[in-house]
């Protein structure tokens, strides 16, 4: 059991882990032994998670990129396989989000969301997916939804619809590299302290959100690291594929 979670010689490449919960998933990794590429726009805040990392013990390096552009996801991908020699563990949780009403919906706006929440993940999955394969690579693809992508939430229309796709990627990727040894599954945190969230949340929105958590509060970013770290193992969670799992607090459990 002591080995059960151990990533000791594996590599994960964290996509936006140079934010709030996608910091924090990384961390769990490098805790547990996974060499980590953080990925992101910014390098210098993607240079302060290595850095955490690195005091304690861990391995991980910096590299820039914008799931919007696939050629700046291919350079990455490059960097990394450089740098490591490929990748035995994927991270999406790159995320954006907005409160505009439907009816005032730009479809700047609109396309703005999608390609970072839905289109960039599956362009970051068919380039890092093709490179496991060709390494022959088993290994393990976590995707970060949302409660709100199984019933959406009020005033976050194209956020909702955004993670409700990539709920279908996630199973539809999962049937389909099966057969390669590469485990799809996505995680649906609840409501965590993410810049993002923290955008919508008026004193109304947060006694709405206690009201349907049974457990009344909001979830801290660690508290990710455990569903994270399950699934990346491939001892752990070697059967598992095409899940979606909950870590929200009885959100998806609340009716009245």
């Amino acid at each position: 059991m002591s080995n059960l979670f151990d990533l000791t010689g594996k590599t994960a490449v964290a996509i936006g882990g140079n934010g709030v919960l996608g910091s924090a998933m990384a961390k769990g990794l490098a805790d547990h032994g996974a060499k980590v590429a953080i990925v992101g726009r910014n390098l210098e805040t993607a240079e302060n998670v290595v850095k955490e990392i690195v005091e304690n013990g861990g391995d991980a390096k910096a590299f820039v990129a914008d799931v919007s552009s696939m050629d700046s996801l291919i350079q990455a991908a490059n960097e990394i396989e450089q740098w490591s020699g490929g990748w035995d563990i994927l991270l999406n949780a790159p995320g954006t989000n907005s409160t505009t009403p439907f009816l005032e919906l730009g479809m700047d706006e609109y396309d703005r969301i999608m390609d970072i929440n839905l289109k960039g993940i599956i362009i970051t999955c068919q380039i890092f997916i093709k490179r496991m394969i060709e390494q022959n690579r088993k290994g393990s693809i976590i995707n970060i939804s949302s409660v709100s992508s199984t019933t959406p939430l009020s005033k976050v229309f194209t956020y909702s619809v955004s993670k409700a796709g990539l709920n279908s990627v996630t199973q539809f990727l999962a049937r389909e590299f099966a057969p390669h040894g590469i485990r799809v599954n996505a995680i649906i945190p609840g409501f965590f302290p993410a810049e993002q969230n923290r955008k919508i949340l008026d004193d109304d929105r947060i006694e709405s959100i206690m009201k349907h958590t049974p457990m009344q509060r909001f979830g801290e970013a660690e508290e990710l690291q455990g569903a994270t770290v399950w699934l990346a193992s491939d001892k752990a969670s070697s059967f598992v594929t095409g899940a979606m799992i909950r870590v929200d607090g009885g959100f998806g459990a609340m009716t009245i």
